[in-house]
């Protein structure tokens, strides 16, 4: 089975993130990336899928250079092979010259079914997989907290919210975007980290991918990046009865908070 995983660099979560001056872009000095978190648990079920029907794993990223060391973990991991999409008119483009780029990747590699995480862990736009999906022109399934395949039809389960949840039937090829608790990611091992080094890693740009300048021209730009204003102090709220208290809050939730 060709079993595809899409991955992207992040900063670490417990990263404390700076505004570069002038607003363009945070500033990336001290910063450890790693996979997006979602994007773990999206390729630990591509290698058990793999596991139990054999075939490969194969990475794509989109990103500058800094990503071949996210892509070498992921090798790590149990990942066969990555692809390496390197461009800078698409690294600094939108989401969707970003799942383009992807869908046309694994499209050239045959790929049977495309793994992603959720959303990713910086920009939090859920975009990517639903853009991917129907650039490659097969269903999606998102939010996956379980899922079975026999390497043709897959059944997964899915958080539709509230505790809800809704069980999907079909047939491959499929993207799926995995959810927390989908599985159990494993942790690289040395062995596996040294075997990693030496696994098959290759760069491709828009021309090496068929992509025209308008297949990958932002329809979406950022312009300026800010930091979000800092909390006020709290504040403590006087009256000489419980009852005066709650009358106080209400009041300042009404006039001041304008949130009544």
């Amino acid at each position: 089975m060709k079993i595809g995983v899409c991955i992207k660099s992040t900063p670490d979560t417990e990263a404390r993130i700076t505004v570069r001056s002038g607003g363009d872009g945070i500033d990336p000095t001290g910063i450890k990336f790693i996979i997006s978190p979602y994007d773990v648990f999206g390729l630990e079920e591509g290698v058990q899928a793999k596991e139990k029907l054999g075939g490969e794993v194969a990475l794509y990223t989109v990103g500058d250079s800094n990503a071949q060391k996210n892509l070498r973990d992921g090798l790590a991991l149990g990942a066969d092979r990555a692809v390496h999409i390197n461009d800078p008119d698409i690294v600094g483009s939108d989401s969707l010259a970003t799942a383009r780029a992807l869908a046309a990747a694994i499209k050239a590699d045959g790929m049977e079914i495309a793994f992603c995480g959720i959303k990713a862990a910086d920009d939090d736009n859920v975009q990517v997989p639903a853009m991917l999906a129907e650039c490659l022109g097969w269903p999606q399934v998102s939010f996956v907290k379980d899922f079975e395949t026999d390497g043709t039809t897959f059944t997964a389960t899915r958080n539709v919210g509230g505790g809800v949840e809704e069980v999907v039937k079909g047939n491959l090829p499929a993207v799926i975007t995995a959810d927390r608790g989908l599985n159990e990611p494993r942790y690289a091992k040395l062995p596996a980290i040294m075997k990693a080094k030496r696994k098959p890693l290759v760069t491709k740009d828009a021309a090496a991918l068929g992509l025209s300048a308008d297949d990958i021209a932002p329809s979406v730009e950022l312009f300026n990046y800010a930091p979000p204003p800092g909390r006020p102090k709290g504040r403590i709220i006087d009256g000489d009865t419980a009852e005066a208290k709650v009358h106080e809050l209400i009041r300042l939730l009404r006039d001041e908070a304008k949130v009544l």
